[in-house]
């Protein structure tokens, strides 16, 4: 089973190749994602690391959540589900 990550903090030049860097030595990765501004291109400030293990998940925030990474402090969770309808809704 999959758990999969939120990382919280995240510097602006921070890339998917440094977030996935600063999580391998935790188990496989299935997927490390910085969340981007659709108009800018520019970090959000935040992301996702999915692991194929629960356990690599589970080890990776206790070790890393409020860490430091690329010269920010890091939170480290477990991601919840989004809630259905929740994707960029306009309007009432």
């Amino acid at each position: 089973m999959a758990k999969r990550l939120h990382i919280g903090g995240l510097n602006a030049a921070t890339d998917e190749n440094s977030l996935r860097g600063a999580f391998t030595e935790f188990g496989e990765i299935v997927e490390a994602k910085v969340i981007t501004d659709r108009d800018t291109g520019e970090s959000r400030g935040f992301g996702f690391v999915s692991f194929t293990e629960d356990s690599s998940g589970t080890a990776a925030i206790s070790a890393r959540n409020d860490s430091q990474l690329d010269g920010s402090r890091i939170a480290v969770s477990e991601a919840k589900p989004r809630p259905s309808g929740a994707r960029d809704r306009v309007g009432p």
